[in-house]
C-alpha cells in the first residue's frame, strides 16, 4: 500500500511516517516508480509505534523494541530479554509522570471547586 493508504488506516500524516522510517522504525520497499510501498504488518507497527510514543518513549529506544514485538500476539519476543531492565526503568519513569500528573490533576480540581 501507499504511504497515503497507510496515513489513512492508521490515522496518522504521510509526514510522520517519513519519520518513522528515517528514525529506522519503518521499512517500505520501493516501487520502480520510487512510491513507497508498505506490506500489511506496517499498519500494526505504526499502532505499536504511536502506542510507544504515547508513553513517552524515544524514538531510539523504539527501535529497539520494535524486532522484539514481532506481532500482536507475541508479549516479547524469547530473544530480547537484555531489554527487561530497560523497560522496567521506564516503566518507572512513566509511574512517576502519572503521579505529577494526578497531583496536578488535584490541584486543578481544587482550584476549580473554589473555597
Amino acid at each position: 500500500m501507499r504511504i497515503s493508504e497507510l496515513a489513512r488506516r492508521t490515522g496518522t500524516t504521510p509526514r510522520a511516517l517519513r519519520y518513522y522510517e528515517e528514525q529506522g522504525l519503518l521499512h517500505p520497499t520501493r516501487r520502480a516508480s520510487g512510491y513507497r510501498d508498505y506490506d500489511q504488518r506496517a499498519v500494526h507497527t505504526v499502532g505499536h509505534i504511536q502506542l510507544l510514543l504515547s508513553a513517552g518513549l524515544g524514538t531510539t529506544v523504539i527501535a529497539e523494541i520494535l524486532p522484539c514485538v514481532p506481532d500482536d500476539t507475541t508479549v516479547l519476543a524469547p530473544t530480547c530479554p537484555e531489554l527487561l531492565d530497560g523497560l522496567a526503568e521506564e516503566r518507572t519513569r512513566i509511574t512517576r509522570s502519572i503521579e505529577k500528573l494526578a497531583a496536578a490533576r488535584a490541584i486543578l480540581d481544587r482550584l476549580i471547586q473554589g473555597p
